[in-house]
């Protein structure tokens, strides 16, 4: 069995007056959730507020009544489910409220259960994994500037500074069906799994949240500490982070440690 250590940090930025990202998990079932709205006047943030609070409601609630004895295809199955009701609830509040037209959000959502992660993701915030030394980016952008970094149109470095860097090709709320792009992937022990919008993946390296995540600090400083990275950048936009870290169960270890005289 693994248990998990979760913490959620959200915070304007520099730049913005308001908040347009989202942030909420539950421990309970290993539910994360992470959304950056877009859209008019505050429509972003209704968008990403709806989008965690609908998802965190539904699929929490089928989670607890499902328990880690369901499937991975039954898992999957639930979070296409939640997540197209959650698309067709932003559509129908879009389109009934003309200060919501155009409104949506990118979403990231990840159930962590015993030794497996489903990840799910929809727009440009991302989701890394460090194991050991290596971080990972664990998830693919829909946007303008990966679909032309695919096409061989620009180069790693050019996509630092591309003007095009933030337009996104999918998004929910925005239209029906959403295609959810889900993976499953195993946990090991002492991983660190974390979510973000693209206030923090824009504005600091890959090496330098990897240097953050490795360092010897808890996770709430961790979380802390990446914020803070994501200010100095810059803070160019709302900055929010998951991070989960992924520790054996301390019976099962106490019970290895005893078979093996340790």
């Amino acid at each position: 069995m693994m248990m998990y250590e979760i913490c959620a940090q959200t915070d304007p930025g520099l730049v913005r007056k308001n908040n347009e990202d989202a942030v909420v998990f539950d421990a309970a079932t290993g539910l994360c959730l992470l959304a950056d709205g877009m859209g008019g006047y505050n429509a972003g943030e209704v968008a990403s507020i709806m989008a965690v609070t609908f998802i965190n409601s539904e699929l929490g609630r089928w989670l607890t009544q499902a328990g880690i004895q369901a499937t991975a295809k039954e898992v999957r199955r639930a979070m296409e489910i939640c997540v197209e009701n959650a698309n067709q609830s932003i559509l129908h509040a879009a389109r009934t409220n003309p200060s919501y037209e155009g409104m949506g959000t990118t979403l990231v959502v990840g159930i962590f259960q015993d030794s497996r992660l489903m990840l799910g993701h929809i727009g440009d915030s991302r989701c890394y994994r460090l194991r050991g030394q290596q971080l990972t980016q664990l998830t693919k952008d829909h946007s303008l500037r990966q679909e032309q970094l695919d096409a061989g149109l620009m180069t790693p470095e050019q996509a630092l500074t591309c003007l095009n860097r933030n337009l996104i090709t999918r998004a929910l709320g925005v239209e029906e069906p959403v295609l959810l792009d889900i993976n499953e992937y195993r946990l090991e022990p002492g991983d660190i799994y974390l979510m973000c919008s693209d206030g923090l993946s824009d504005m600091v390296a890959d090496a330098d949240i990897s240097a953050i995540l490795y360092s010897n600090r808890t996770i709430e400083l961790k979380k802390l500490a990446l914020v803070e990275a994501a200010r100095r950048g810059g803070g160019r936009d709302n900055i929010s982070v998951v991070l989960v870290q992924v520790v054996e169960d301390a019976a099962r270890r106490g019970l290895l440690s005893r078979m093996l005289g340790k």
